[in-house]
């Protein structure tokens, strides 16, 4: 195991906020801009959001990004300008890719309970690619414990592709006392959606907090409460 560790608390992320919207920003977005906190790896958005009942982001434009979206709680309505339309519920991994462009609305289904989800942008090692739309549930498999791999570039067995060999996305849903073992990779991120858990070599990490690996991993993580984790394997990053 070697590597470094930088590990970012819940409460450090930037927060955007309007009357339907609570958004915490792990990377620089819209108008929170930080030269030094633009991406890691290859991971450019980690956004954890709550959207109230009836609400949510009108019709807008994407481009060139591997947008997957991991709904927590609650369910989000998509649509978008290539004929998909669904509901995104816990368990369900899906993915949208943006390419040459794409419009799409995200909305709560419900109107009186807010849903909660975590947003996150992988680029795509190439631009241009055609729009596409992918989605399947694994709430099955999620209930096991282990790392379920939600999507990848490379590894034919993940649930969806996303365009960019070079990325991975794990999940687990983890009881007291379960323990992963995280991939050993150049990037990986950690981010903490849902409990607390204790990982080797960083210690106590709670709900919204996450860890930024850089040159190794392999390190054993201790869930000590319910707890849903996502970890993103990189073996690039951007611009290089």
């Amino acid at each position: 195991m070697t590597g470094m560790l930088d590990v970012r608390r819940a409460d450090d992320r930037a927060i955007t906020r309007a009357p339907w919207l609570n958004s915490r920003h792990s990377f620089s977005f819209n108008d929170y801009y930080d030269p030094d906190n633009t991406h890691h790896g290859l991971l450019l958005v980690n956004n954890d959001d709550v959207v109230a009942p009836a609400a949510g982001f009108d019709t807008h434009p994407h481009r060139d990004a591997e947008i997957v979206t991991w709904v927590l709680s609650g369910a989000l309505h998509h649509r978008d300008s290539i004929g998909n339309a669904g509901v995104i519920h816990p368990g369900l991994a899906q993915r949208m890719s943006a390419g040459t462009g794409i419009l799409h609305s995200e909305k709560n289904e419900s109107d009186s309970e807010p849903v909660h989800f975590v947003q996150m942008w992988i680029m795509p090692d190439a631009p241009g690619r055609t729009p596409g739309y992918q989605q399947q549930d694994i709430g099955a498999a999620l209930a096991g414990g282990g790392l379920i791999t939600v999507a990848s570039g490379s590894d034919p067995d993940a649930a969806i592709s996303i365009g960019n060999a070079g990325a991975t996305l794990y999940a687990a849903r983890l009881q007291p006392g379960d323990n992963v073992v995280l991939p050993d990779a150049p990037y990986a991120h950690l981010f903490v959606a849902v409990g607390h858990v204790d990982l080797e070599g960083a210690g106590e990490l709670g709900t919204g907090d996450a860890v930024r690996f850089t040159g190794g991993g392999g390190q054993r993580l201790t869930s000590s409460a319910q707890s849903e984790i996502l970890i993103w394997e990189m073996h690039s990053r951007l611009g290089g």
